[in-house]
């Protein structure tokens, strides 16, 4: 399990699971021989998309970053089409951790789209229930809505069996939500309409999740946005603003999909790595 130390805080990436999608779809209009060079492809044109929520150990309290793909909830088509490499081990990672379910104070969703919400519930005995019961689950107000009444393109990924269970958990907001001091949600939209960010300031430092905007180290140009975007040009406007914020003030990018990095600090202009952490598992 892959760990980071930000001061007060300490962020462990869980096995929330492994996909492979299309790398076409992923980098949308940018021509593959561009994007192989930095995020390689298996023969079938797929790339390796983890889907690993960060758990952040916060002045006694335990927050986590979306919650992966689940463990038995998808058919077996659904693991052929979306190419599943691997289930959830999460509750394996918080054994290792010595915490149960049960100790999740809080769940920071970025957005409600399968790959990132799946985990959000399970079955017993014959019905959804909530995975993380004690925890309040934090997401814009556009995106419940959305996920809730999706339209003809966003229903394949907002799925009802991932929100019934959680409705009186749910807290929604719609701008920023500091969600403790130190912790604090952005609504930025782009790859969905109620998409957000994370971020974590602790003396003086930054880390920055950029969520689906920016999906893994190869995404660094704002131009390079995923075909799942819904609203591409709000990804490509959020990118621009974040990205230029963030080297002007040494923040550090962190990652829930990206396969083979877990943080990465440019320098001020964006081209020189600073500091780095890699993805230790294969």
């Amino acid at each position: 399990m892959d760990a980071l130390k930000f001061h007060g805080m300490t962020l462990y990436w869980l096995d929330g699971g492994v996909v492979s999608f299309d790398g076409g779809a992923i980098f949308g209009v940018v021509p593959k021989p561009l994007w192989n060079r930095k995020y390689p492809a298996n023969e079938k044109n797929q790339i390796t998309h983890a889907t690993e929520p960060i758990l952040i150990q916060y002045q006694g309290k335990n927050y986590l970053i979306d919650t992966g793909i689940g463990k038995g909830k998808l058919t077996e088509k659904q693991k052929r089409n979306f190419g599943v490499q691997e289930e959830s081990r999460i509750q394996e990672n918080l054994d290792e951790l010595g915490l149960t379910k049960e100790d999740i104070d809080g769940v920071l969703m970025t957005h409600m789209h399968f790959d990132h919400a799946t985990g959000l519930t399970h079955a017993e005995d014959g019905k959804f229930v909530s995975t993380y019961p004690n925890a309040m689950i934090y997401m814009t107000a556009t995106e419940w809505d959305e996920v809730r009444h999706p339209n003809i393109r966003s229903r394949s990924s907002y799925w009802k069996q991932n929100w019934e269970a959680i409705q009186d958990q749910v807290r929604t907001f719609d701008k920023e939500l500091e969600v403790v001091p130190g912790i604090t949600m952005t609504h930025t939209g782009g790859h969905s309409n109620g998409h957000a960010i994370v971020k974590l300031d602790q003396d003086g430092e930054t880390i920055i999740h950029m969520a689906d905007i920016m999906a893994s180290t190869a995404h660094q140009n704002p131009l390079w946005v995923m075909a799942y975007d819904d609203y591409p040009m709000d990804s490509i406007y959020a990118k621009q603003e974040w990205m230029q914020r963030a080297y002007q003030n040494d923040y550090k990018f962190i990652f829930y999909h990206d396969a083979y990095y877990r943080m990465i600090q440019w320098d001020e202009e964006g081209k020189e790595i600073v500091d780095i952490l890699k993805r230790s598992k294969a």
